[in-house]
């Protein structure tokens, strides 16, 4: 399914060599089978990236003069606005999760009994590509859907009145968010530094473990404890919804608001959370830098001649912790040169931790533009694979035998409107976050002129993260 799975016919990608379109096709594109990624970029670009580039900078930098320059009144107003939608109760939530439970299991079973084939089998397919791709943009849009999708929640209900035990102990508050951000930190690299992510089998233990661990630790710490601070995917899902158009209150009652409005009530993350949300943002713009002709030429590597994955698990393993070493540095950086440009009285930590929420609207973008093409793609073979998960010639939902369009992601039409919807989304994401952030500041610095100037130095960290991502798009890259 990827360029994750080693072995086999692993493509090749070499992507966006202008000079040479006939060597650049006949790479990209060799006759052997190939299995697809999400980062792989198999098109030839012949797009005039640097205004591009200097286009979207100039749009993040346009944003933040626009919006110093309005009384913070207006944007309060345009950000409390709502729209009552109507009352969506919890009574069908344990059913709900019960049936979610099911569905996994059966996963689990069709990764450890199917097909060996990662496009056939549905068990990687729907955990890279359902899971990890279209339900992070889902709750990025609709809000939390995982609150009622997730596995454990139907179970550990069962479990509670079965069994007629409480909580025995409490989760500590001194570990923050580091549990969830470690079990995060293994996620990502077993994405994108394991040999073999991908393989069904592999994937199904890694997966069932994984669901054990969370149950166990749900036993002994409490649902609501774990998962709001221990259970990654909970905790990474919950953040995500606060940017979604759909807002739910207590009552069960639903509102439509402006995207990121939520983020804007926010408390202030602990470290912990700073880190856990800088490591989201920094390990996806990693997968994208770990496959580019720079990254891979850095280290004497011919990215024509992909050694393959196993050959690169310490440079990767040192990629992924420096480029979350670096960015998590920049932003602190960013954050403490705006405090004392603007005299703030707040502590480094309280205003990192409030203004960290400004970074969900460029996560979410980035999760978008990098995973767009796994979407387009490895969606398509999902919906065959889950009608006939044991490959045993089954047809459970008539998709067993649909034709995969892949050409959706190649030739030169596909290469103009994947770059310009890519491209836009950064750049939207990134003027986002500049509103957010001086939303953000806001709360801290009651004078409008502190609060813009406190955020010069972290919009020019947006700027310069909008030129990485737009290059990280355009650059050539291999594997």
């Amino acid at each position: 399914m990827s360029g994750r799975t080693e072995g086999g016919a692993v493509e090749r990608c070499i992507s966006a060599i202008r000079p040479f379109p006939g060597l650049v096709a006949s790479l990209a594109f060799p006759s052997t089978p190939a299995f697809a990624h999400a980062s792989d970029r198999g098109h030839v670009l012949l797009l005039p990236t640097r205004y591009y580039l200097a286009g979207g900078a100039l749009a993040v930098a346009a944003s933040f003069l626009v919006l110093a320059l309005l009384p913070p009144d207006s944007l309060d107003r345009f950000w409390r606005k709502r729209l009552p939608l109507f009352t969506f109760g919890d009574t069908a939530r344990t059913a709900v999760s019960l049936v979610s439970f099911a569905g996994f299991a059966i996963l689990i079973a069709a990764g450890l009994f199917g097909s060996r084939d990662p496009l056939s089998n549905p068990m990687p397919l729907t955990v890279w590509t359902l899971l990890w791709v279209g339900l992070a943009l889902l709750q990025g849009l609709a809000g939390d859907l995982w609150s009622w999708l997730n596995p454990w929640y139907g179970p550990y209900r069962v479990a509670s009145r079965l069994s007629g035990r409480t909580q025995p102990y409490l989760l500590p508050q001194r570990l923050g968010y580091w549990p969830a951000f470690l079990l995060f930190f293994a996620f990502a690299w077993f994405e994108l530094i394991d040999p073999a992510p991908d393989d069904p089998a592999r994937l199904a233990w890694a997966a069932g473990l994984y669901w054990l661990l969370s149950f166990a630790a749900m036993q002994v710490f409490g649902y609501r404890d774990w998962t709001l601070r221990g259970e990654f995917l909970t905790v990474f899902f919950s953040m995500v919804a606060r940017f979604a158009i759909v807002e739910r209150i207590a009552d069960g009652r639903l509102k439509l608001c402006w995207p990121g409005a939520k983020l804007l009530a926010a408390a202030p993350l602990p470290l912990s959370g700073v880190a856990f949300l800088l490591l989201a943002l920094s390990s996806v713009s990693f997968d994208g830098l770990s496959k580019t002709f720079f990254w891979l030429g850095w280290f004497g590597i011919n990215p024509v001649e992909f050694p393959g994955r196993t050959a690169l698990i310490g440079i990767g393993s040192f990629g992924l912790v420096m480029t979350f070493a670096v960015l998590a540095a920049v932003f602190e950086l960013a954050v403490f040169l705006g405090q004392n440009l603007a005299g703030s009285k707040h502590s480094l930590g309280h205003a990192a931790g409030l203004l960290v929420w400004s970074i969900v609207p460029i996560a979410l973008a980035y999760h978008f533009a990098h995973y767009l093409t796994a979407l387009l793609v490895d969606g398509q073979y999902a919906i065959a694979a889950l009608s006939d998960p044991f490959a045993l010639g089954w047809n459970l939902f008539g998709t067993a035998d649909m034709s995969i369009e892949a050409g959706v992601v190649a030739g030169a039409g596909s290469a103009w409107w994947l770059w310009n919807l890519q491209a836009g989304v950064i750049i939207a994401g990134h003027m986002l976050a500049v509103l957010v952030a001086h939303g953000l500041a806001w709360r801290l610095h009651a004078i409008p002129a502190r609060a813009a100037l406190s955020q010069f130095p972290l919009t020019v960290l947006m700027i310069a993260y909008t030129v990485l991502g737009l290059w990280l798009l355009a650059t050539p890259s291999a594997g």
